[in-house]
């Protein structure tokens, strides 16, 4: 039933609401699906420092960097941009590990609320840039804002994914809008090195914080809402890329 009137009621909403711009300031609730256009004037980001405690992400083998504190620096820096501007909560604060279904239950709590999930990459060699992985279709404006602004404030272009339609614990499973950013690939060796430099993350904290503000003001960019796609909530089981 509930996949049913999930279905009728994305058709509705994005029959009504075809393209992005200023259709944005749908709901401030919580939705199951996220089959909507993004949100406008939401009052909360939750910002979620990736890994922490006993999982400390990728390793750079150049400046022997971990994400977790990379990330925890990263969220702090978009903190401070942000404040006074919205209501800012962060998963975590310190060096302490949560589990992905915690960080879900954590912001899928507080209706008017966003969800952006800080990390740091780790590929293929010879791969750079920022990625950003959303699922919702009300995600979908944000992770272009994010994508758009890294992309300016990154000297590395790649070859990476860009920005990608992905079903992760954090990108389907939370009932708010959610987007994953991976700052840069700390397995390469000359974005390990911009990454270690504190000006350069508060220069990515910056772009982070723009598109969270433009997305805020404005709603979703001009153009199509991506195609309602209804799989059941990730689980650690899931065969990857399902």
């Amino acid at each position: 039933m509930r996949h049913l009137i999930g279905l009728m009621f994305s058709a509705l909403l994005l029959a009504s609401c075809g393209s992005g711009g200023g259709a944005g300031a749908v709901s401030y609730k919580r939705d199951y699906w996220g089959h909507r256009p993004g949100p406008k004037g939401f009052t909360t980001v939750i910002l979620d420092a990736g890994h922490g405690g006993k999982d400390p992400g990728a390793v750079s083998r150049t400046t022997g960097d971990r994400e977790k504190a990379l990330a925890l620096d990263t969220v702090k820096r978009v903190q401070r941009k942000l404040r006074g501007k919205v209501d800012v909560r962060l998963m975590r604060s310190d060096d302490t590990f949560v589990d992905l279904d915690e960080r879900v239950r954590r912001a899928s709590k507080k209706d008017g609320a966003i969800l952006i999930s800080i990390h740091y990459n780790a590929g293929p060699g010879g791969w750079n840039g920022p990625e950003n992985y959303w699922w919702r279709v009300d995600s979908h404006g944000l992770a272009t804002r994010l994508q758009h602004e890294l992309d300016k404030a990154s000297p590395y272009n790649g070859p990476n994914r860009g920005k990608v339609r992905r079903r992760l614990r954090l990108t389907r499973n939370p009932n708010v809008p959610s987007v994953l950013v991976e700052c840069g690939y700390l397995s390469h060796p000359g974005e390990a090195r911009r990454c270690a430099e504190p000006g350069y993350r508060d220069r990515l904290a910056s772009a982070i914080a723009r598109a969270i503000l433009d997305q805020q003001a404005k709603g979703d960019p001009p153009g199509p809402l991506p195609k309602p796609i209804n799989k059941p909530p990730s689980r650690p089981t899931d065969p990857p890329g399902s």
